[in-house]
């Protein structure tokens, strides 16, 4: 059984993932990664070029091949939740761990992203805070839903979020 990690953007789930995956001796498969490896440019090309359902359908396609495999930690898109078959496919042979944590925290984790060059898409085009609340109101019942975890990481590090996940994981996933 995978464990996935599903939550909004900065919520820490590539870095999360890497000590998860390191810790319990599984691979981590980041599922924006792929895409942008199998597309040869970033997301954002991708999304000015092609747009958002453009994007969401190769990750559609992407969830469904990775959901296949086993053993696996997963870091999924923010936006995966939204397309209910990502879901399915991924509840089928997954524990899904929910990021969850605070608007403003997640845009201070977004700015500091920035500095050091990495531009992730306006999803609304509305002011960075309002966008993420925004884009929180339709996607937090998404998350409830899909998340069998949810661990806050508003004010933990990311190795507490980790160690979090750990000891919350059914004793069948710890190792």
């Amino acid at each position: 059984m995978n464990i996935v990690l599903i939550g909004y953007r900065c919520s820490g789930k590539t870095a999360v993932g890497k000590i998860l995956a390191n810790e319990l001796g599984r691979d981590l498969l980041d599922t924006d990664g792929l895409i942008e490896e199998n597309a040869g440019c970033s997301i954002e090309l991708i999304i000015s070029r092609e747009g958002w359902d453009h994007f969401r359908d190769i990750e559609r396609r992407m969830i469904k091949e990775v959901s296949r495999k086993d053993n696996l930690v997963i870091a999924t898109g923010g936006g995966v939740v939204m397309v209910e078959e990502n879901v399915k496919n991924l509840k089928k042979n997954g524990f899904l761990v929910w990021l969850n944590g605070k608007a403003k925290v997640f845009k201070e984790r977004m700015e500091r992203e920035q500095k050091s060059g990495k531009i992730r898409p306006s999803l609304t085009g509305a002011d960075p805070l309002e966008e993420i609340k925004q884009v929180l109101d339709i996607r937090t019942p998404l998350y409830e839903q899909a998340g069998n975890l949810m661990v806050d990481t508003s004010s933990l590090s990311i190795r507490e979020v980790a160690t979090s996940i750990l000891k919350a994981l059914p004793r069948e996933l710890q190792g």
